[in-house]
């Protein structure tokens, strides 16, 4: 068995502490020790951007991550975006521009999508697509995903 290494971040506003295999995926952090499900696994390639999280406000893909990277850090991920009382824009967007179809990608599509709308309030349908480019989805032609990012950004800067 390979040693452990102690890491401290923040997770959703929540501070967490742990020890670590020095190989331990963020994904697999995220989602083994502390039930985040949110962030998916969906090709083990890192092509495919279901475990997108924002990492100190920059989208990442998780599973090209490891845990001990992110020591002192602040990870969101969808978990920590809104509540079910008050969704994020970016989620509010998304629901109402259907941009979701079988759900398994939109975690990671609306975070990376976050942080391709701070600052950018009015996003052309081009630069949407050439910003998701690392992010699959395997049952939409995207536009409406499109949409929603659109509509998302200016939510958001409006908020």
């Amino acid at each position: 068995m390979v040693g452990t290494v102690s890491v401290a971040f923040s997770v959703n506003g929540r501070d967490v502490k742990a020890k670590v295999e020095p190989r331990t995926l963020l994904v697999t952090f995220l989602r083994e020790n502390l039930g985040l499900t949110g962030t998916h696994v969906g090709c083990d390639t890192s092509q495919c951007g279901a475990c997108c999280v924002l990492l100190d406000g920059r989208s990442v893909k998780s599973c090209t991550i490891l845990a001990v990277q992110a020591d002192g850090a602040s990870v969101t991920t969808i978990e920590g975006l809104g509540t079910p009382e008050k969704l994020h824009p970016m989620q509010i967007a998304f629901n109402e521009n259907h941009g979701l179809q079988c759900g398994f990608c939109t975690p990671g599509m609306i975070m990376s999508a976050v942080d391709f709308a701070q600052g950018n309030a009015e996003p052309t349908p081009d630069q949407v697509r050439e910003w998701l480019e690392g992010n699959i989805c395997r049952c939409t032609g995207y536009h409406n995903i499109v949409a929603s990012v659109e509509a998302g950004a200016r939510a958001m800067a409006k908020a």
